[in-house]
């Protein structure tokens, strides 16, 4: 009995970037610049927004004699900041496509896209409530059940003892991990429902697996996120004025750059 000839498969078309060098995250960030100047008022204003949410949110902890959550919450802020940066990946969308830019469309998502954002909204403020529980167990761990003694005390603590360094070990690995994956599902997620006719589920799935096949441009991308996010909470986060709507865009020019194979 003879067999059937084998046919080999058909080469599979390249759909998007793959192993792009950590150097190009650089020019992201220089094509962010460009789309923040080009009609600046809109994108300065949303980074005046989202600085002074930052402000009241700080100040409403210590008002309230939650100023334990602090640390956690800035943390937090890496979580769910690609998700509030989406009306800046529309001015961006726009400025591409030739469209007229205005504060208002930037706010008012494409029909069809508002609910996929809202969605990988929920999902990553899921992400952060976890990692608020987990810090406050990882307190409770190391220091015991007693009252937060503020954070003049806790700082000491945490840099001066072998307990604190332990902590701030652990808590550090723990916030990475949540961190990494809220930026793997979120980091072209979010871009990828504004520019794109697809579905939360589709385009979390597909962000995890265009930054794994990035890994090393992806880590250059998260170091300069963590460095401007900490040198604006370094200024009273009035510093996000510029460095949100900054980081916005370049965070498109990353999706544009990646999904679409040289």
């Amino acid at each position: 009995m003879r067999m059937p000839e084998t046919v080999p498969p058909l080469p599979k078309a390249v759909d998007r970037n793959r192993h792009l060098p950590a150097r190009r995250a650089l020019s992201w960030l220089a094509e962010g610049w460009r789309d923040l100047w080009n009609t600046p008022l809109p994108s300065l204003i949303y980074g005046a927004g989202v600085a002074a949410v930052s402000i009241i949110i700080a100040g409403g902890l210590f008002a309230f004699g939650y100023d334990y959550a602090l640390l956690p919450a800035l943390a937090g802020f890496f979580v769910v900041g690609p998700v509030a940066a989406a009306g800046l990946y529309e001015k961006s969308r726009r400025i591409e496509e030739n469209l007229p830019v205005s504060l208002m469309a930037m706010l008012r998502p494409k029909p069809g896209t508002g609910q996929h954002v809202l969605f990988v909204g929920a999902v990553l403020c899921g992400l952060m409530l976890l990692w608020m529980r987990a810090a406050v167990i990882l307190y409770a761990l190391f220091v015991g059940w007693q009252p937060f003694q503020g954070l003049g005390h806790i700082l000491p603590a945490l840099f001066g003892t072998p307990v604190g360094w332990a902590l701030l070990g652990l808590g550090t690995l723990v916030g990475a991990l949540f961190a990494a994956f809220a930026f793997a599902i979120s980091v072209f997620g979010v871009p990828m429902v504004v520019d794109r006719d697809v579905d939360a589920f589709t385009a979390m799935g597909t962000s995890i697996s265009l930054a794994w096949n990035n890994l090393p441009v992806m880590l250059a991308w998260g170091v300069i996120v963590m460095l401007l996010t900490a040198l604006s909470v370094l200024t009273g986060m009035l510093g996000f004025v510029i460095t949100f709507p900054l980081l916005g865009h370049a965070t498109w020019h990353a999706y544009q750059a990646i999904k679409d194979p040289d």
